[in-house]
């Protein structure tokens, strides 16, 4: 947060005295990103408090509440630099100074830099609003570099070409905008449970079927809340074991799933007999 403040008040005055709307543009995402990566560190912190009375399975679903927040927010500014990019194309202006292509040479190398160091983080996490706070960083820096590359065309192609860096910024609001529907889609996925992917499910079915005692596996669901993960199964053992026996067999299903995955918070069993899947079936 600390270096995109001191990057957007940067921009901002490079842009307003070089005479580059595309560095203001390009200001204005990074005091977004600002605002989201504010937004996911509270999400984070959030999701991170232990189960209570009145969420009894945790707080995870701040989480993707936080990622979905950050890309609606990147489609706001994706929307008033589309807007502002408009109006500078139709009111005519001074070309942008040759110093604006330094400061955006720099913006695009520190920006690459936190977008790689935070989606590492994010995917080592597992965690969708960091996953989503890192795309800002790169949208950041595709914005930077259309920048670089408007105002070299206005800067080469002279008068007359005052214009080109306005049309970049205009490309470059496409860009957030299609990037921020990619960041926003799993995080509305993981908000209505759907399910986080066949690896995991394909891995827990496997690891269910290798406990001794299970026949077959009728149900497998797995979905995420925040950072963990939660499995419900329903189980095929012999129909005349008695409930002890059934009983020992959940445990012993639970105990090897989350052994094999330490991210799955809580694994719910249903023995069911094996009877009685022969005869719905």
């Amino acid at each position: 947060m600390a270096i995109n403040a001191t990057l957007a008040a940067g921009k901002a005055v490079a842009g307003t005295l070089g005479h580059s709307y595309a560095l203001i543009a390009d200001a204005i995402e990074s005091f977004s990103d600002v605002l989201s990566s504010m937004v996911v560190l509270i999400g984070l912190r959030v999701a991170m408090r232990p189960p209570d009375e009145n969420h009894p399975y945790g707080h995870g679903k701040a989480e993707p509440l936080a990622a979905t927040m950050v890309s609606l927010a990147l489609f706001g500014a994706a929307v008033i630099i589309a807007v502002e990019s408009i109006h500078e194309i139709r009111t005519p202006h001074s070309t942008p100074a040759p110093f604006t292509l330094g400061v955006l040479a720099a913006v695009v190398i520190i920006k690459e830099i936190l977008f790689r160091y935070v989606v590492k983080v994010g995917q080592s996490l597992q965690s969708t609003a960091v996953r989503t706070d890192a795309w800002h960083h790169r949208s950041d820096a595709i914005t930077s570099g259309l920048a670089f590359v408007g105002i070299s065309i206005a800067l080469l192609g002279g008068k007359g070409w005052e214009t080109a860096d306005d049309w970049a910024a205009l490309l470059a609001s496409g860009i957030i905008m299609f990037n921020a529907y990619l960041l926003l889609r799993p995080a509305v996925l993981e908000l209505t449970d759907s399910v986080p992917g066949a690896a995991i499910g394909d891995d827990v079915r496997k690891v269910a079927l290798s406990a001794p005692g299970v026949l077959s596996l009728d149900k497998c669901f797995v979905r995420k809340m925040g950072f963990d993960y939660y499995v419900d199964l329903h189980v095929v053992v012999d129909r005349d074991m008695p409930v002890w026996r059934g009983h020992q067999i959940a445990h012993a299903v639970k105990d090897a799933v989350r052994g094999a995955h330490p991210e799955v918070a809580d694994v719910l069993v249903h023995i069911e007999p094996a009877h009685q899947i022969d005869t719905e079936s």
